[in-house]
């Protein structure tokens, strides 16, 4: 059985649709990267995994479960935690606080010890007393996270995560991303495509709305689809 997946899940923006009968299928402890042009429907179908938009057509079912009705917060208490693609910290909180309501949001026993936890997991342990608003802009990512991990998903959607980090916080990255997929399947939307291919188990490319092709990077970097629609080459 599948983690996640979609039927024919759909969104209309009035005579727009920036979802067209999209079926998806995330494996547990998978890492599944989500690729397309601009204005493909990425974010908007990740909108409507999370709940954050409500579909025009279409199920998600988590877990065996249908969700499709259900709001933000109950996906998030099933398990379902989503990083924006863009930054979405309490700026004028310290770090230590920006994770500890993550952790305190799932009722965790130790506080203390599990937001520091969340925190060394992304590097920012040693900041933690830092204003979040006054961090660098990479590691406002990385704070946003530490406050997805704090949430101890079973899926975690991470809406071009590297964006504005350095390349020595992308190999961090990465190999968190790897460690987390030993407990939890990843949703990674991201245009670095050389981070795409050196990290995605599987991939799916949308364009215009629909899925253009899915398959391992090798399979994605060779289908001509592909190249046409967006890798160019």
């Amino acid at each position: 059985m599948s983690l996640l997946s979609t039927r024919g899940l759909t969104r209309r923006f009035g005579g727009l649709t920036a979802v067209d009968g999209v079926d998806l299928d995330l494996g547990t402890g998978e890492i599944r990267a989500l690729i397309g042009p601009n204005g493909a429907g990425k974010t908007t179908l990740v909108g409507l995994i999370c709940g954050r938009i409500a579909p025009s057509a279409g199920t998600i079912r988590f877990e065996g479960r249908d969700i499709t009705a259900l709001p933000a917060h109950a996906r998030v208490a099933l398990g379902i935690a989503y990083t924006f693609q863009i930054t979405a910290i309490y700026a004028r909180l310290p770090v230590f606080d920006n994770v500890a309501l993550a952790v305190q949001r799932r009722g965790a026993p130790d506080l203390a010890a599990e937001t520091l936890a969340a925190l060394d997991r992304v590097g920012l342990a040693d900041r933690a007393g830092q204003v979040a608003g006054t961090l660098a802009y990479g590691h406002q990512r990385l704070l946003e996270v530490a406050m997805g991990l704090a949430l101890a998903p079973k899926l975690l959607i991470l809406d071009e995560p590297t964006q504005g980090l350095a390349d020595a916080e992308i190999e961090t990255f990465k190999r968190l991303v790897r460690e987390v997929a030993r407990s939890a399947t990843v949703l990674l939307i991201e245009h670095n495509m050389e981070l795409v291919m050196d990290l995605a188990d599987r991939i799916t490319v949308l364009n215009f709305g629909e899925v253009l092709a899915e398959g391992t990077p090798a399979e994605i970097r060779a289908d001509r689809a592909v190249q046409a629609a967006y890798l160019g080459a």
